[in-house]
């Protein structure tokens, strides 16, 4: 356990400072865009238009069960021979650890929201925001852009780097692989429309068992984080709202970290959205707080994102020292 904090510390500060790199994803496939050749080659093959409901349901169990296997082997061979290589192996592991992180990565990406805003307006906005969220950019505007932008960073700050971190903790690089493994194919077969609400029901269920608890946790470093920067009646607020409205969102998992963030920064978030030319009526989160977010919010937002993502490294540098002294 302790050399496995020490290795998930490393990976987040990694992560924190390096990121993606976009010279090197251009030259070479990212682990995650693996996962997905390989989930999209399962899906060709076992989730034909003619099979029947039932067919296709089982076809998907059995399909999320072959990819998770997959995932738990690789990532048991791989931590095994770089445990051979000592040292310089454990490093080796904390950089394969930080590429399934997505600490500054979101940062970046959230960020041109607010850059994109103030440079080309809300057109700048719209771009940016399309590249992170699935809504119709053009139904936006400039509040909701800015809504948008922070309800992504919320909801992707406990899926894109509390789950990974977590499932690390708790089961090494297998754990990870198969977390990630499992979040890829949620976001590419597990939609409640005709082709994917059976070949993909079982991944869907699985994705939300496996962020059931990294979603509730988030709530605690979200209201750190509101505290480090916003003062304690932020984190105060994140608490409250985190608890008061996380069940007013579609997600089982998502509205409780969007319920922290929307009670740290005091707006409102989520409410009434636009996918696909249909609109999605939904309550909005934090009711009481302000509508017009402004990209000053998507500022307040990130550092908050940045502290709490700062208390998940101290916590796993912690827990190492702790591990180690007893």
């Amino acid at each position: 356990m302790t050399v496995t904090l020490l290795v998930l510390a490393i990976a987040l500060l990694l992560d924190r400072l390096v990121g993606d790199p976009p010279w090197l994803w251009n030259r070479v496939p990212h682990p995650v865009v693996l996962f997905g050749w390989a989930i999209s080659a399962l899906d060709g093959m076992f989730n034909g238009k003619r099979m029947r409901a039932e067919t296709r349901r089982f076809n998907g169990v059995v399909a999320i069960g072959a990819l998770l296997s997959l995932a738990l082997v690789t990532g048991y061979v791989i931590h095994m021979l770089l445990l051979l290589l000592g040292w310089a192996g454990l490093l080796v592991e904390a950089v394969i650890v930080a590429l399934f992180l997505a600490q500054k990565s979101l940062a970046d990406h959230v960020g041109a929201v607010a850059q994109g805003l103030k440079t080309g307006g809300l057109e700048g906005g719209r771009q940016a925001v399309s590249m992170i969220v699935g809504r119709d950019p053009a139904t936006l505007d400039e509040p909701a852009v800015c809504r948008a932008a922070i309800e992504s960073l919320a909801e992707n700050f406990s899926d894109g780097v509390v789950a990974p971190t977590l499932w690390y903790a708790l089961l090494g690089l297998p754990g990870l692989l198969a977390y990630k493994m499992l979040n890829t194919a949620d976001s590419m077969i597990g939609h409640k429309n005709a082709k994917y609400l059976d070949f993909g029901w079982a991944s869907a269920r699985l994705d939300d068992i496996a962020n059931w608890p990294a979603a509730r946790f988030s709530i605690l470093l979200i209201a750190l984080g509101a505290w480090r920067t916003e003062g304690r009646r932020a984190a105060q607020a994140a608490l409250d709202v985190g608890l008061r409205d996380s069940g007013l969102h579609r997600s089982p998992n998502s509205g409780w970290p969007e319920a922290a963030m929307a009670g740290a920064l005091g707006i409102g978030l989520a409410g009434p959205r636009i996918y696909g030319g249909v609109r999605v009526d939904e309550p909005m989160i934090n009711a009481g707080g302000r509508t017009v977010a402004t990209s000053a919010d998507i500022r307040r937002g990130l550092s908050v994102f940045g502290r709490a993502c700062d208390g998940l490294a101290l916590l796993a540098v912690t827990g190492a020292l702790v591990a180690a002294a007893i």
